[in-house]
């Protein structure tokens, strides 16, 4: 048995290679429901986690709770456990019209709007995916047929601040396709530590919408934003599996 992580609570004796990192505790329990062979394993502040098969591939499920900061602390945690990949499963709001509830955001990069990147390196690291695994991500949604698209995200800390609507007008006027709290940290920390790393994030609010209120019908069971959640833990499972029988080997 290797060291039990002080925050996720979890250690190597897992062996286990792949994460699903979901920001909200609550969605592992639909992860789940696509696993077989589910297993709790520990529940700690805003980290909850469990492990399961799909296809025949072993994967973990880890919480990080809000922001860059939790999410900071789970890469690090999960990279000392042995995992080697990582695909964050969360939400964003959107930054330009066209894209729809419920539709997928596969982040090519981010922008460093957080303050867990900036502990890490100066401002002019990129915040960028591992092309391969994004890859994965972006064929196994077109496979599925889900409505996707990838471009760059921009990750900041509050949706609250005073300045939010500028930035947002500011952001979307050069091309940023959605806004949320954690990519940045998740591709600067992991990249940092050599696990690869994706994004996909499912858009509950529309561009110019009420970002809280939006939120709050996600969490009331809001339709299209819920099979935009289904549609992205399907998108990463699936991108396991083609990472594994691409690269597992090695």
């Amino acid at each position: 048995m290797g060291t039990l992580q002080a925050h996720i609570r979890l250690d190597s004796s897992l062996n286990i290679r792949y994460a699903l990192l979901p920001g909200d505790p609550a969605r592992l329990d639909r992860i789940a429901l696509h696993l077989q062979d589910v297993r709790e394993l520990a529940y700690n502040r805003e980290f909850r986690s469990l492990t399961g098969t799909y296809r025949g591939v072993q994967v973990l499920a880890v919480s990080t709770g809000i922001g860059g900061a939790s999410m900071g602390i789970a890469v690090e945690e999960l990279r000392a456990c042995g995992v080697e990949c990582a695909i964050r499963i969360g939400s964003c709001g959107a930054l330009q019209f066209d894209i729809a509830p419920g539709e997928l955001v596969l982040a090519e990069g981010a922008v460093r709007d957080d303050g867990a990147s900036a502990a890490y390196l100066p401002l002019g690291y990129p915040a960028v995916a591992d092309h391969r695994l994004l890859e994965c991500c972006r064929t196994a949604a077109a496979a599925q047929g889900f409505a996707h698209r990838c471009g760059l995200v921009r990750s900041h800390d509050s949706f609250y601040t005073d300045e939010e609507t500028e930035l947002c007008r500011t952001w979307s006027a050069r091309g940023i396709l959605g806004a949320d709290m954690e990519t940045a940290a998740l591709y600067t920390i992991g990249r940092l530590r050599g696990m690869a790393a994706a994004s996909i994030l499912n858009n509950v609010a529309p561009y110019e919408s009420d970002v809280a209120e939006s939120v709050a019908d996600y969490a009331d069971g809001d339709r299209m934003a819920m099979q935009g959640e289904q549609n992205e833990i399907i998108t990463a499972l699936e991108a396991f599996v083609r990472w594994e029988e691409q690269y597992g080997s090695h």
